[in-house]
Order: C-alpha cells, then structure tokens, then sequence
C-alpha cells in the first residue's frame, strides 16, 4: 500500500520511520510546506530502510499522494501566547480546509488518519470539511494512551504488554477514561490475575498506574518539547490494519452516533479496523464511575467541535 504523510515535523517523520522498518507500507511519500526539510526527513529515512524492508521512502507535492491508500494528517499550527483554544481550533481548521482540499484532489479514495492534536476535534473537523463518512475518517485518538496503560498494567505484573487486554476510552486528553472494570491478563479479569501472581491492584497502584498513563505526555513534553516515537508507532500499528485488513481492534476515535447517552462525539472507543476503515465500534462493559466519565468527556468533546467555525 502506498502512504502519504502530510506534514514532515517529528510526527509525521517518526510514522515513516515506523512504516518503513516495519515494511508496512510499499511506498511512503512525505508532503511538507516546507519541502527541503521534508526532502530531509525522506533520504534519512530511506537510508534506514535496507537495513529493515523494500519500502520506498521518497518527498513530493501533493500529486505525488495519487494512488495512497492512506494518508496520514500530522500538520497544524502551534498556539500562540495568550491564544484561547477555540482561536488555535479554528486556524487548525483553516489549515485542514487547505490541506484536504488538496488531498481529496489527489487521492479520493485514501482513508484519513488524523494525527493533529487535539486529535479528536481535528478529526472532527477533518470529517466534516471532507464530507467523508465517519469510519474513513480516522483518528489516532487513545491508542497511544492504551499502549501506556497496557505497558504499565504489564510492568506492575511481571508479563508482556501484549498480553494485557485494557483501553483507554474516550478523550486524548485530561477527560481520558481508563476502563479498569473490563482489563484482562490474558482470558483472566485483572483483579484476580493479579492475585494468582502475587501483585495487586491496590488504590495506590491504580493511582500510579492512572497518573503515569494520564501524565504520561506532559512530563515527556517537559523533558524534550513533544512526542513523536510513541505516537509514530501508534500511527504504523493503525495503518498496518488497514493495509493488511487485519480486522484489529485498536481504540481509535472516529465520529460516532452515540455513546454513554451522548450523540455526535468524536472519540475513542475499541473498533475493528480494516481495509475499508472502522468496521465496527465495541462499548465495553464499564463500572458506573467509568460510564459516568465516559460521557462527560464525550459531552466536553461534542460541546467544543460545536463551537468551532469552519
């Protein structure tokens, strides 16, 4: 399958990287404004390639998207001092209107993988300006986040994070809802793994445990300016279901018709991704406190996409 990347920076660069040594996608074209740093990103990347795949890693303008499958949205703006969000939203979309504009031209039938943050209402906005249906748009959403917290659960119990089944629902964001009701170790409910190996959930791990996943971004952040590794293999994970039609359930947030008693949120929930997009979207069995933060997060999200003029 071939890949476009709009948008060179950290995001987009460390997505190629992934994509390419992962040997996920056949051709990867990175498309920038600033065309010799996405020049740049595209030789470094492809000089990465031998040792790894056959990929083809190369730059391009947008008529070089012709024939993707996939591309993947990781350009916006930063916010500036004293700027509301609201403000940043709606230059963001000015940017999108531009850019999907442009890549709806070049490749019509490519699926939307949002990566801009914040993603959900991005994605939101993406969905609306392109007019595409909802399960072609796609968002990154909290797949990072899940990563977070099935690295974390994993850590706590002595296993691979590959064995943790846990999402993060909701929100990429603050109001982000960790679904502890419905985690498993293996086929086993978390609590009761958690016991047969000697290490339980207490108040106090599940306080550390919620706090490094929700923190996560923000002590990165204060460290080296912004992520850009974790994300990328998250934005690869999503794009290798898709090319292969896995049919993998990965917390992605795309629009959806109603969750929690709350319509028209744009949000994270577990769906089946393929080759045609979001197949279908699970509501895990949640606890009352989950499915009471559920929906204030999707009624915070619904409220702000609201609120931004396209």
């Amino acid at each position: 399958m071939k890949v476009g990347i709009v948008g060179a920076g950290q995001v987009g660069a460390a997505a190629a990287n992934a994509l390419a040594l992962m040997g996920a996608a056949s051709r990867i074209v990175l498309v920038d404004r600033n065309g010799a740093l996405a020049e740049a990103q595209a030789a470094d990347i492809a000089h990465a390639v031998p040792f790894a795949s056959s990929s083809v890693v190369e730059a391009g303008d947008y008529d070089a998207l012709a024939g993707a499958g996939v591309v993947i949205l990781a350009a916006g703006v930063a916010q500036q001092p004293g700027e509301t969000r609201i403000a940043l939203l709606a230059r963001n979309a000015a940017v999108f209107a531009d850019i999907l504009g442009n890549v709806r031209r070049a490749a019509p039938d490519a699926i939307l993988l949002i990566a801009t943050n914040p993603v959900d209402i991005m994605t939101d906005i993406a969905q609306r300006q392109s007019g595409l249906p909802p399960e072609r748009v796609i968002g990154s959403g909290t797949i990072l986040d899940t990563a977070r917290f099935r690295s974390l659960l994993g850590r706590h119990l002595g296993i691979a994070p590959q064995s943790m089944h846990a999402y993060v629902l909701g929100e990429h964001g603050d109001t982000e809802v960790l679904a502890w009701s419905g985690a498993r170790a293996g086929s086993v409910p978390l609590a009761s793994f958690a016991a047969q190996v000697g290490a339980p959930i207490t108040e106090d791990v599940r306080r550390r445990i919620d706090d490094g996943v929700r923190r996560a971004a923000y002590r990165i952040i204060a460290g080296k300016g912004a992520t850009w590794f974790g994300i990328g293999a998250g934005l690869a994970r999503i794009v290798t279901a898709i090319a292969r039609d896995e049919q993998a359930v990965l917390s992605v947030s795309i629009r959806t018709p109603e969750v929690a008693g709350v319509r028209g949120a744009t949000l994270s929930l577990p769906r089946i991704v393929g080759a045609q997009g979001v197949a279908a979207t699970l509501v895990p069995d949640l606890d009352a406190a989950e499915t009471e933060a559920l929906a204030a997060s999707a009624a915070m999200l619904r409220d702000l996409a609201a609120d931004v003029p396209l």
